[in-house]
């Protein structure tokens, strides 16, 4: 039977008839067909997964015991289907088959009717009662599809607004960083170097069990922009001291270590009145503590261990490694041999060690990056 030839049957519904036995499959589907319903039929329950695609039915209606696949594994396998378990499936039995009634009853079948005495008003009104739940949960499903739709839609808006917000905004960062790095006598490229290094220790470091948790995409987005604000406390410090050439007094050297402090309160402060970012947060760590060393001897708060937030451990390595290979006006360049092996001595005392093995890691890519970024 064609599309054409069963009319108005597909508008009340179309159910699926799955019986082994034949003479009562067909009762049951010319009946269907009297009644309005356009029927279609499957021998068991394998056989009515394959149809279930094509013919789309609104119930189905299964007999218990059944070869190859019984009416209890076909609705295992309808319930346990995202697709397929809003389909309302009534099961039909003789009395002797209560006990598998009922385990289909628990499964999630709507009904359960008897082949003897047949009745097709019966059959009518479960059907219809059925149909009724079928049409509310499709328009459940279609409201909630719509919703979702809507959301994702709202989302993607908000995400494409928030990434020209946020490009904005991280062009203005790297601009303060460059204004105050303008005034430290250091060779061109120092911030654009750290950001790499920082960004190159952490794909390694994702490898490390103990930092798989925290060092996400967010993460590494958050260090390679707050990792440039490191030193944004030296506009605090005087010239004589920022740009003397020669070795600093103790003195000298006690307000040097003051950019540490000047830099958090100025974050601080863009914190204040821009609360709850990830990003400003992430840079007042560094700011404030990249100068700790893991033995307790750093400064301004002699941290030790793992109480020095991680992405000042991180720059720390980046820092140290970019100030010891750069030419700056109070000494020339160091070597990458050299300045490598210094690292690693650096193990357990200034650096975290677990930093180290990813720095060991990534030595290739530091050398490349320290000859890229070079203006």
């Amino acid at each position: 039977m064609d599309s054409s030839s069963f009319g108005s049957s597909m508008d009340k519904g179309i159910v699926l008839v799955v019986d082994d036995e034949a003479t009562f499959r067909q009762v049951l589907h010319d009946k269907l067909q009297a009644l309005g319903y356009y029927a279609v039929k499957a021998e068991n329950g394998m056989d009515a997964l394959k149809m279930i695609s094509s013919s789309q039915p609104d119930v189905i209606i299964t007999d218990v015991l059944m070869p190859e696949m019984s009416g209890i594994d076909l609705l295992k396998h309808l319930k346990s289907s995202e697709k397929y378990r809003d389909i309302p499936v009534i099961v039909i039995s003789c009395l002797e088959d209560m006990e598998s009634v009922v385990a289909c009853i628990n499964l999630g079948a709507e009904d359960y009717l008897l082949k003897t005495p047949f009745k097709p008003e019966l059959f009518d009104v479960r059907i219809q009662t059925c149909l009724r739940k079928k049409r509310q949960a499709d328009e459940q499903n279609a409201y909630r599809q719509e919703i979702e739709s809507l959301n994702n839609d709202l989302k993607d808006r908000i995400s494409k607004e928030i990434r020209k917000a946020t490009a904005s905004q991280l062009g203005m960062i790297f601009a303060l960083s460059k204004l105050a790095e303008s005034r430290d006598p250091e060779t061109g490229g120092h911030l654009e170097r750290i950001q790499e290094y920082c960004k190159v220790i952490c794909g390694f470091l994702r490898f490390n069990p103990k930092f798989r948790s925290h060092i996400d995409r967010t993460f590494v987005d958050n260090i390679y922009s707050a990792s440039c604000l490191h030193d944004i406390g030296k506009v605090g410090i005087p010239d004589s001291v920022l740009c003397k050439t020669g070795k600093l007094t103790p003195e000298e050297f006690d307000v040097m270590k003051t950019h540490t402090v000047i830099g958090f309160q100025t974050l601080l402060e863009v914190n204040r009145k821009f609360p709850n970012s990830p990003l400003v947060y992430m840079a007042m760590e560094i700011a404030l503590s990249h100068h700790e060393k893991f033995d307790g001897t750093g400064y301004p708060d002699q941290l030790t261990g793992n109480t020095i937030p991680l992405a000042a451990r991180i720059v720390a390595v980046a820092d140290v490694y970019d100030a010891l290979t750069s030419k700056r006006c109070y000494k020339d360049a160091m070597p990458h041999e050299k300045a490598y092996s210094i690292i690693l001595e650096g193990k357990g005392k200034h650096f975290d060690p677990d930093i180290i093995s990813a720095f060991e890691s990534a030595e290739k890519e530091f050398q490349r990056i320290s000859k890229t970024y070079v203006f």
